[in-house]
């Protein structure tokens, strides 16, 4: 006895990416690291509360948001590098753009921009990712 077979369509290779995407799968690695999350939402919050600053504090407020978002931003195109050397100099601009915002928040602390509350948040959860940015430098420099 002959079995009958059932036409299957195949999927094409587009369509089997479109599946993934779907399902959720169509993240990036760097969007998985843990370091890359806390500074993008550290860069969110800093975003959100220096567009509250007044107009005569423009220029506090542009240095202060283009540091933070330079943070994830080359966490995100040290992953896109492909030798380790590569990488380690995204990582340090990463980094140095943390270094960046420690006298910022000083700054905008004592101008009373920010409050001694956030203002203490905000140098934790830079010297925390900091922290980690140097852990991926060392990973790299081993490899």
């Amino acid at each position: 006895m002959k079995r009958k077979k059932k036409k299957e369509k195949r999927k094409t290779r587009k369509e089997r990416r479109r599946t993934k995407k779907e399902k959720g799968m169509g993240e990036f690695i760097f969007e998985k690291l843990e370091v890359y999350q806390r500074s993008l939402k550290f860069s969110i919050e800093i975003v959100k509360v220096a567009t509250d600053f007044s107009y005569k504090y423009r220029r506090i407020r542009d240095q202060f948001i283009g540091a933070a978002i330079s943070i994830p931003l080359n966490l995100a195109e040290a992953n896109g590098r492909g030798s380790s050397k590569d990488k380690i100099n995204f990582y340090r601009f990463a980094r140095g753009s943390c270094f960046e915002c420690i006298p910022l928040i000083d700054i905008c602390f004592k101008l009373k921009l920010i409050n001694q509350k956030e203002a203490l948040e905000y140098r934790q959860e830079i010297k925390e990712i900091t922290s980690m940015i140097y852990g991926l430098i060392r990973y790299q420099n081993k490899q």
